[in-house]
């Protein structure tokens, strides 16, 4: 049962994500009017899924088990890479039951959390990528950098989930694959599935090691030697903006 001081946290950040949407549009139509020099720079949306890999649950690599949402920004400093920065908040669910190992069925663990991730990095593309010539532009991409990120520190006892009403952060390293489509002008589309090898191992409430909850807890459940990783899959839509830097103003 989730508690009143997860509610209001989450109504919070649903607050704050409004918030920052209403910023991102507002900034957009400022900066409109100057894209038909050039897009040196995006800022748009991203939707989809989010999926932990642990010790309670599926398996599966790529499997969203809850929704997930965000805002980015990326500054394109070549036809080769971008500068990124986002953030994205995203809930799951971790279910024993739903786990093709017999030994995970059998113990019948369940228990949700949630993400929320600020992540700054470099989005490397596959081949030349020029937002400056008309017609359309398509790449794969790949993004690495450094990723921090908050979530529910909870524990089992006696097979029961607690809720500690508190928050954790940690560090990730993000590993992500994607691809982009520039639709026109001023739109891009794209998709992702990121990969996040966490620096923790109580991401599904497996092992509260070095809290005070760790007497009181069933575990260490699985394997203590393999932190969390959790992932994002998903679409992005872009806005492109700013001036043609200065060695695409002969083309």
């Amino acid at each position: 049962m989730e508690t009143g001081y997860s509610k209001a946290f989450k109504i919070a950040i649903f607050a704050n994500f409004l918030e920052l949407m209403r910023i991102v549009f507002a900034v957009l139509c400022l900066l409109l009017a100057g894209t038909a020099h050039g897009q040196t720079y995006e800022v748009g949306l991203f939707g989809g899924g989010v999926n932990n890999i642990g010790d309670i649950g599926r398996m599966n690599y790529i499997y969203p088990s809850g929704p997930a949402m965000g805002a980015l920004f990326k500054w394109n400093k070549s036809r080769r890479y971008a500068w990124r920065a986002h953030m994205l908040y995203g809930q799951f669910t971790a279910d024993d039951s739903k786990s093709d190992m017999p030994s995970r069925e059998q113990r019948g663990l369940r228990m949700k959390n949630n993400i929320l991730e600020i992540s700054a990095g470099l989005e490397l593309n596959f081949v030349e990528y020029n937002l400056h010539k008309l017609g359309p532009a398509f790449t794969p991409y790949l993004y690495t950098g450094i990723t921090y990120f908050r979530y529910d520190y909870n524990y089992f006892d006696a097979g029961q989930l607690i809720n500690t009403n508190q928050r954790d952060g940690a560090f990730a390293i993000p590993m992500t694959v994607g691809a982009k489509l520039r639709l026109n002008q001023l739109l891009v589309l794209g998709g992702e599935i990121g990969a996040r090898y966490t620096f923790t191992d109580n991401l599904d409430a497996s092992n509260p090691v070095g809290s005070n909850y760790e007497a009181q807890a069933d575990g260490p459940i699985g394997n203590i030697f393999s932190d969390d990783w959790y992932v994002f899959s998903g679409v992005t839509l872009t806005f492109t903006f700013g001036r043609k830097p200065c060695q695409d103003c002969f083309e």
